[in-house]
C-alpha cells in the first residue's frame, strides 16, 4: 500500500463520516412542527405560562425552576439542568423520567423527532 493510497482511504472515510453526520443532524425545521403537540400547553416565545410552563429558553434552565408556574414537588425535587440528553429522556417518558410529575402527557416515542424538536427548542431559544 503506497502513502496515496492510505491519503485516498482516510479522506474516503472522512466524507463518509461527514454524510452520516449530516443525515443524522437534527433538523429544527421539523422540530418546530413537532412543537405543535407541545404548543397546546406550553408557550416558546414570550415567557408567559399556559397550562405548562414556558419553554423559552429550556435549555440549561434548571428543572422546576421557571418563575410563576406552581410544579410537582417530583420535578423541583429532580435538580437538573435540562441538557439535550435529559430533555430526550424526559419527552420520551415524562412520567418514567420525574415520576410525579403532573404532566399529562405519554411521550414521544421517535428518537429523531425528539432530537428535532430538542434542536428546535434549541434554536429558538436565542
Amino acid at each position: 500500500m503506497t502513502f496515496s493510497n492510505v491519503l485516498l482511504g482516510s479522506a474516503a472515510l472522512v466524507s463518509i463520516a461527514g454524510v452520516s453526520a449530516s443525515a443524522n443532524a437534527a433538523d429544527a425545521a421539523h422540530g418546530k412542527v413537532v412543537f405543535a403537540r407541545c404548543a397546546a400547553c406550553h408557550d416558546l416565545n414570550t415567557g408567559r405560562t399556559v397550562l405548562g410552563p414556558s419553554l423559552k429558553g429550556i435549555v440549561g434552565r434548571k428543572s422546576g425552576s421557571m418563575p410563576g408556574y406552581s410544579y410537582s414537588p417530583a420535578m423541583v425535587a429532580k435538580g437538573i439542568a435540562w441538557s439535550p440528553a435529559n430533555l430526550d429522556m424526559f419527552i420520551a417518558s415524562p412520567t418514567k423520567y420525574v415520576p410525579g410529575t403532573r404532566m399529562p402527557f405519554a411521550g414521544i416515542s421517535d428518537a429523531k423527532d425528539r432530537a428535532d424538536l430538542i434542536a428546535y427548542l434549541e434554536a429558538a431559544a436565542h
